[in-house]
C-alpha cells in the first residue's frame, strides 16, 4: 500500500517510467516553449489589428474577426503548458502549504481550463457574467474557465516561487505572481464597472503577457538544470517527509 501511494505521488520515480520521461523532457520543454510563445505572439498580433480598446477575451468573441486566431492561440498555450507540466513532474514546492500537489498538476489543470476557454468563447462584446443583463451561460462558462485557468497559473508561480531548486526563478516567480494578481484584479474591476475600459483592457493584456511569458521562462530555466542534481535536492526533502508519512500509514 505504501509503495502504491508513493507511485501515485511521484510516478516518474518508477525506474521504467523515469527512463522514458528523462529522455522526453528536453523535447517536451522545447515544444512547450515554442507553443506558449507562439500563442502569445498570435494574441498580440490579433490585438494590434483592433483599432479600439478590447479585453483579451473579446478577441475571441463570436463574430469577431480575430476569433479564429485567438482560439488557436489559446490551444497553443494549452498544449505548451501541458507539455511543460509533464516535463516538470520532478519539481516540488518547499512550502508545506503549497506542497500538497506538484506545480505540474497545477499547470496541467490550467492548460485544461484554457482548452475549455478556447472552445467555449464569449458572445459578442463579451458581456460580464452576472453583471451585464446581456450575458449568457456561454459567457459564464468562458469567463470562469479563463479566470480559473489564470488563477491556476498564478498558483503554479507561487509553488515554484518556494522551490529550492531554482533560486533565481523562485524570486522571479513570486514577483510575477504578485504582478499578475494586482494587474488582472485592477483590470477586472475596471471591466465590471465599465470605467477606464481602455486602461483596463491594456492592463489585462499586460497581466496575460506576464503569466504566459512566465511559463516559457519556467521551461527555459528547467532546461538549464540537470535532472540528476534536481532529483537529489527534491529527494532529500521527500526522504525527510517519508518517516512521517510512514507513521501515519502505520497508524491507519
Amino acid at each position: 500500500m505504501r509503495r502504491l501511494l508513493r507511485v501515485a505521488r511521484d510516478p516518474f520515480a518508477v525506474p521504467l517510467l523515469a527512463r522514458g520521461w528523462q529522455r522526453a523532457v528536453p523535447v517536451l520543454l522545447g515544444i512547450g516553449t515554442l507553443c506558449v510563445l507562439g500563442g502569445l505572439t498570435i494574441i498580440w498580433a490579433a490585438r494590434l489589428t483592433v483599432p479600439y480598446p478590447v479585453y483579451v477575451s473579446e478577441l475571441g468573441a463570436q463574430g469577431a474577426p480575430t476569433a479564429g486566431p485567438f482560439a488557436l492561440a489559446l490551444l497553443l498555450i494549452a498544449v505548451g503548458g501541458f507539455a511543460i507540466a509533464v516535463a516538470s513532474g520532478h519539481v516540488r514546492s518547499s512550502a508545506p502549504l503549497l506542497a500538497r500537489w506538484t506545480p505540474a498538476a497545477t499547470l496541467g489543470f490550467a492548460a485544461l481550463c484554457f482548452v475549455l476557454a478556447s472552445q467555449v468563447t464569449c458572445t459578442a462584446y463579451c458581456p460580464v457574467p452576472l453583471v451585464d443583463p446581456k450575458s449568457t451561460v456561454q459567457d459564464l462558462v468562458h469567463t470562469v474557465s479563463a479566470v480559473v485557468g489564470f488563477a491556476a497559473a498564478c498558483y503554479a508561480m507561487l509553488q515554484v516561487g518556494f522551490s529550492r531548486r531554482l533560486p533565481r526563478l523562485s524570486l522571479l516567480s513570486r514577483l510575477s505572481c504578485g504582478a499578475v494578481a494586482v494587474i488582472t484584479i485592477v483590470g477586472g474591476l475596471l471591466a465590471i464597472v465599465r470605467v477606464g475600459s481602455d486602461v483596463g483592457a491594456w492592463l489585462e493584456l499586460i497581466g496575460t503577457t506576464v503569466a504566459i511569458a512566465w511559463i516559457a521562462v519556467y521551461a527555459v530555466a528547467l532546461a538549464r538544470v540537470p535532472l540528476g542534481s534536481a532529483t537529489v535536492v527534491e529527494g532529500a526533502d521527500a526522504a525527510a517527509a517519508e518517516p512521517e508519512a510512514g507513521a501515519a500509514l502505520d497508524v491507519a
